[in-house]
C-alpha cells in the first residue's frame, strides 16, 4: 500500500553540514592555540551535553574548557574560530531544497547542537529556506536519542511517524527512527542519499 510521505526529518551536522564543534575542530584548536588537547578534551566531555542541550551559554562553556587559566588570545578570537569550521557538506542543501520543493515537503530538523553554534549556522547557511522548524537540542532541552525529542518532532510537524523520511548519520539514531515508523536511512554520502530518497519517493509518493 502507498505512504503519502509528507515530511523529512533531517539531521543537520554530518548530513548537511560538518559538525559544529566535533573532536577533528578541538584538535585543530589545541594545534592552532597551543593548548594541552588531553586536558581541553576532558574538561569538553564533562560540560558538552550541558552546553548542547540550552543550560549553558558558549561563553560558560568556553570559561570551563578553555578560558579557566589566562591566555594570549580572546574569546572572541576562539569563538571566531569555532564559528569558521563550519562548512556545507557538497551540496546536499541545494538537494534537500530541490526535494522539498518538488515534492511539497514539510522539513524538520533534527540535531544536537549548542545555541550559539546553531544560531551562526542557521544565518551563515540560510537553513531557514529549508527548514519550516528547528526541534535543536539547545532550544528544546533534549538531546537525541532521547525518544521524546522525536515525540516532540512529530507533535510540532503534526505527521505521522509513516510518513517521514528521516535521515541521520548516525546508524542508532536511525534504528530509533524505524523503530517508531520512519522510513529511515543512514546518510553515508551525497551520491546515495540522492538515491535512496529518489527510489522512497518513486515508490511511496501519491499524488493528490
Amino acid at each position: 500500500m502507498s505512504v503519502n510521505i509528507k515530511a523529512l526529518f533531517l539531521d543537520i551536522g554530518g548530513v548537511l553540514l560538518t559538525n559544529g564543534w566535533d573532536h577533528r575542530m578541538r584538535e585543530k584548536a589545541a594545534h592552532i592555540f597551543d593548548l594541552d588537547f588531553l586536558e581541553m578534551n576532558t574538561r569538553h566531555a564533562l560540560t558538552f551535553d550541558t552546553y548542547e542541550i540550552g543550560k549553558l551559554s558558549l561563553d560558560e562553556y568556553l570559561k570551563r574548557v578553555v578560558f579557566y587559566e589566562p591566555r594570549s588570545f580572546s574569546l572572541e578570537n576562539f569563538k571566531d574560530f569555532m564559528f569558521s569550521q563550519s562548512q556545507p557538506l557538497g551540496t546536499m542543501l541545494e538537494l534537500m531544497k530541490n526535494i522539498k520543493k518538488e515534492h511539497g515537503l514539510k522539513v524538520v530538523g533534527i540535531s544536537n547542537e549548542g545555541r550559539e553554534l546553531m544560531l551562526n549556522r542557521i544565518e551563515k547557511f540560510k537553513l531557514k529556506e529549508l527548514f519550516d522548524m528547528f526541534v535543536c537540542s539547545c532550544f528544546v532541552h533534549l538531546r537525541k536519542p532521547d525518544l521524546e525529542i522525536y515525540h516532540m518532532a512529530l507533535d510540532l510537524a503534526q505527521v505521522k511517524p509513516g510518513q517521514i523520511i528521516y535521515i541521520d548519520d548516525r546508524s542508532m539514531l536511525v534504528e530509533i527512527g524505524q523503530q517508531l515508523g520512519m522510513q529511515a536511512f543512514q546518510h553515508i554520502n551525497e551520491d546515495r542519499t540522492k538515491q535512496t530518497l529518489e527510489d522512497l519517493l518513486k515508490v511511496t509518493m501519491t499524488k493528490g
